[in-house]
């Protein structure tokens, strides 16, 4: 068994290895070559989430579990607030491969789920981009959405505007001029990137334009919203996996109040097969809820692994 910790994970896996490897999740799980185990979500007071995801993709030949969560106190400690490890097994005996450090993999696997979304189901004239939320994950999902589309400049919003600054100076590094906005000037943007924690939505429909592209990928978990039950009904909601997005993602409010079904909740992974179409007009607004499946997290630690194995990092441990 191979032990690859947080700090080697940087130096193993870049965002374009994270895109790679997640979409080719979506493409397995539309297949039905890969399936995610349920998820196991406990709140532990103060806004505190640990639990547990995993999966079995055949395609690629994974097998595995992530344990972690969000544990908002961490900050005041020096540490990040996302914490979590990744458990690698041998499908075919069982035998435990690698514990792999799950952090900044977390952060670059949620990001690239994003990206796969913006690539696939965004406007190819999107310009504007907004961001609602300002955290750790944030500057991630502003340089992935980069990537897949050329913006004009970057709009945010955050509940503690004091985060912000942060986020500008990421956007100054890609050459995009960054504002700070209120969330009705949303309605200028032409993708928008939520990723928060809260349990009460911030982003309404009244703030956002017809043809705009979300990605919704904040903290996954039972009671979270990040946008109005009344925007999802209003988007062709697109998710990595339906049974997720209907308990413990975005679209469970909607679901739960009526105003959409769990059959009108289109996989990502039909997108990215050539199964669905994706966007069919300028004027459609699209919603992508990223419930963040255990699989991606195997497949972006696989590739640490395999990484660290053809450099000779890490611990090897005879178990």
């Amino acid at each position: 068994m191979r032990i690859v910790p947080e700090a080697l994970i940087a130096g193993l896996v870049s965002p374009e290895d994270a895109f790679a490897a997640v979409e080719a999740v979506f493409a397995a799980m539309a297949r039905g070559d890969a399936y995610n185990f349920p998820v196991v979500r406990e709140a532990l007071g103060e806004g505190r989430q640990y639990g547990f995801k995993s999966g079995l993709d055949r395609a690629g030949a994974s097998l595995g579990v992530k344990a972690g969560g969000y544990f908002p106190g961490n900050a005041a400690r020096g540490m990040i607030n996302h914490q979590s490890s990744v458990f690698l097994f041998d499908p075919e005996s069982g035998r435990p491969l690698a514990i792999v450090g799950g952090n900044l993999l977390t952060a670059l696997r949620t990001a690239a789920a994003s990206a796969i979304s913006i690539d696939r189901l965004a406007r190819a004239d999107a310009k504007v981009l907004g961001i609602v939320g300002a955290g750790h994950q944030a500057g991630f999902q502003l340089r992935a959405a980069a990537r897949v589309r050329r913006f004009d400049r970057v709009i945010a919003w955050n509940l503690h505007p004091e985060m912000l600054p942060k986020l500008g100076a990421i956007a100054a590094e890609l050459g995009l001029p960054f504002e700070a906005v209120d969330l009705p000037r949303m309605i200028g943007a032409d993708v928008i990137i939520t990723i928060t924690s809260s349990p009460a939505f911030s982003l309404a429909l009244a703030h956002v334009s017809a043809g705009v592209h979300l990605a919704c990928m904040g903290t996954d978990t039972v009671g979270k919203q990040e946008v109005e039950p009344a925007l999802v009904a209003a988007a062709s909601v697109f998710t990595d996996e339906v049974a997720q997005s209907v308990t413990i993602g975005e679209a469970q409010h909607a679901v739960g109040s009526g105003l959409i079904t769990a059959a009108s909740i289109v996989p990502l992974g039909d997108v990215v097969i050539g199964k669905h179409p994706g966007r069919r007009s300028a004027d459609e607004i699209t919603l992508f809820d990223g419930t963040g499946v255990g699989l991606q997290d195997l497949a972006v630690a696989g590739v640490a692994v395999a990484r660290a194995a053809e450099r000779g990092l890490g611990t090897v441990l005879d178990v």
